[in-house]
């Protein structure tokens, strides 16, 4: 049926709100530099994927990735700052283990609900280290002096409530020994503490002491993953080994805000799985040691919600105020 002209502008008005603004923004997306922000400080390993992500992108996606760090609050300041931002796709966050936990904790009210994720692209294991001129010589020592003399030994990690926190308290749950804890705003100041002598001793993972590791500034005594890790960290021995059941670890990954547009976030999931699949950003990663664990937006939300599951259990059981 022809459509009379008095109809027409109807027909056409009607046409465009129905592009509007969903369809035309995921169309014209993106048209600007898109921000990622970073929750932690410069120089840890989230920093270094994020970057790593944005330099590699640039292959796929015809507008720059800026990276912008904002640590503090474990993580929660960055996050919820995205988890605030318009919906457009302009502005991402790096997704952290820690959120999964900070919530539970009453840091923030952002959640793992409050995000649409885009891909997870890193798990990591965490380990406890201390100066290479240390007198430990193996985490047996290590936890004869804590459980001898409760709160003597400092244990740096990543901030309050962070999941390098949650994981030095859990080690005290399981082998009954005490620390004494010490916060600080991002994994990279806590290794430069340890680095000098600030410390005894601190949770991380392995991309954050990598290069003091090869340099030989710093030694690992144990990991927390399931099996052993790759050179060169594959002399250091598990807890599983030794016998105690404890097994954590961080991830990173990348989410928006809800509502933002299917379109854009299809886009986005499309470039972040061509980026995770390029050769050149698995290699910055490994060179970082940092473990690639790419997990599609889909795979990524249910993988959350369980984690966020699986810490609120374990805050249940152990105490880190102590």
């Amino acid at each position: 049926m022809k459509l009379t002209r008095r109809l027409l502008p109807i027909a056409v008005a009607a046409f465009a709100t129905s592009l509007s603004p969903v369809s035309v923004l995921a169309a014209d997306y993106p048209s600007r530099p898109i921000e990622i922000v970073v929750p932690s400080s410069p120089g840890g390993g989230t920093d270094v994927m994020a970057r790593a992500f944005a330099d590699i992108a640039k292959k796929y996606v015809p507008q720059p990735f800026i990276v912008s760090n904002k640590p503090g609050a474990s993580g929660g300041i960055g996050m919820t700052e995205v988890q605030r931002a318009a919906p457009d796709g302009y502005k991402i966050a790096v997704l952290i283990s820690e959120l999964a936990i900070i919530p539970h904790l009453g840091m923030t009210k952002a959640t793992v609900s409050d995000f649409i994720p885009i891909a997870r692209l890193n798990g990591d294991p965490g380990l406890i280290a201390v100066r290479a001129d240390a007198p430990w010589q193996s985490i047996d020592e290590l936890l004869a002096q804590a459980r001898k003399q409760p709160g003597s030994l400092s244990m740096g990690n990543a901030g309050t409530g962070t999941i390098w926190h949650l994981a030095a308290a859990a080690v005290e749950e399981k082998t009954g020994v005490r620390f004494n804890h010490v916060p600080f705003q991002g994994a990279a100041p806590s290794v430069m503490a340890l680095a000098g002598g600030h410390v005894d001793a601190i949770t991380v993972s392995p991309a954050e002491i990598g290069t003091f590791v090869e340099a030989g500034k710093i030694r690992v005594l144990v990991s927390m993953a399931e099996r052993r890790l790759p050179a060169p960290y594959d002399k250091v021995v598990t807890f599983k080994e030794k016998g105690v059941d404890l097994v954590v670890g961080t991830w990173r990954g990348l989410g928006v805000p809800l509502g933002t547009p299917p379109g854009v976030v299809q886009y986005l999931r499309d470039a972040a799985r061509k980026t995770a699949e390029d050769p050149a950003f698995r290699d910055a990663l490994v060179r970082a040691n940092l473990q690639p664990a790419y997990m599609s937006g889909e795979q990524f939300q249910p993988f959350m919600n369980s984690q966020s599951s699986y810490f609120k259990k374990l805050l249940g059981g152990i105490n880190l105020q102590k």
